[in-house]
């Protein structure tokens, strides 16, 4: 029988620096059914994304235009909310990227990538093809993970963007979220803070606030889903938020939707058929 999977992995250590986490995807539906579709709200990450079996497709929230995604996919920062449709034999391996390293492998800057995706093999063209064609004949997880960090160690030896003392802020906002001052955060990267936001945006895609907005709506919505029985103003309060309005005001702009009404969606999504949720 085919397991259903849904899990986050480490990446081995020496591309800790480079990836924060490989997100594993596999979802089997019957060919009688249609899978139900994900409504995917913005998150604070880029990713690369490879898809094994069955494509998949999106739309953004709200528009009728269904578009296919290569293969391989590289995302930038979303802001806005989309429809995802997977098949009816969905395998997926998304490779979430530490902050900036999106930007040092790309080597462009990241605000023309944001709420866009670009195919991988237009980047890498055929070590793209080639990783793509041996994912599809492996069977084995863990022999598909090794030849993707197989890949990436390859991809960051040709990294010849240096670090910036900003990308150590940048992985800061990330996971400690505090509120830092852009002053604070311009001076802890050694710029002026107009040299700091143009920076940002040039290695993240958005603003340094709009990336702490959503990672404080990210963790909203996740607590939720791991904590059913919480109720809003609890989370609110947990994630920062000055009261329950503020955390709506978030999830109107992110979701187009209330918390309570982005929730009752979110227990409609694909692996709530497996009994899974996205943690």
């Amino acid at each position: 029988m085919i397991p259903v999977i849904l899990k986050d992995i480490s990446p081995r250590a020496s591309l800790q620096e480079y990836v924060r986490k490989y997100q594993i995807f596999r979802f089997l539906f019957n060919k009688e059914i249609i899978p139900p579709a994900k409504f995917h709200a913005p998150r604070p990450e880029h990713c690369i994304t490879f898809y094994i079996k069955d494509a998949q497709k999106f739309s953004v929230f709200n528009s009728k235009t269904i578009l296919t995604y290569p293969q391989c996919v590289i995302n930038g920062m979303y802001t806005v909310p989309i429809l995802r449709y997977g098949g009816n034999d969905f395998w997926a391996i998304k490779v979430v990227l530490q902050p900036s390293i999106l930007y040092r492998l790309i080597k462009f800057p990241l605000g023309e990538l944001t709420n866009k995706f670009i195919n991988a093999e237009d980047v890498w063209g055929k070590e793209v093809r080639s990783i793509c064609e041996q994912l599809n004949e492996l069977k084995d997880l863990d022999e598909m993970l090794m030849a993707i960090e197989m890949f990436f160690e390859n991809l960051v030896k040709n990294i010849t963007k240096h670090p910036h003392p900003i990308d150590k802020v940048t992985n800061y906002i990330l996971n400690i979220q505090n509120g830092a001052s852009l002053d604070w955060l311009a001076n802890q990267s050694c710029l002026s803070v107009r040299q700091f936001i143009r920076k940002f945006e040039e290695r993240i895609g958005i603003s340094a606030k709009k990336f702490e907005q959503i990672i404080r709506f990210d963790k909203a919505y996740r607590m939720k889903n791991s904590h059913p029985n919480y109720d809003w103003l609890y989370i609110a309060i947990a994630c920062d938020y000055h009261d329950y309005q503020h955390l709506v005001k978030d999830f109107k702009e992110f979701t187009n939707l209330t918390p309570p009404s982005f929730y009752e969606l979110e227990k409609k999504s694909p692996e709530r058929s497996f009994g899974f949720y996205e943690s």
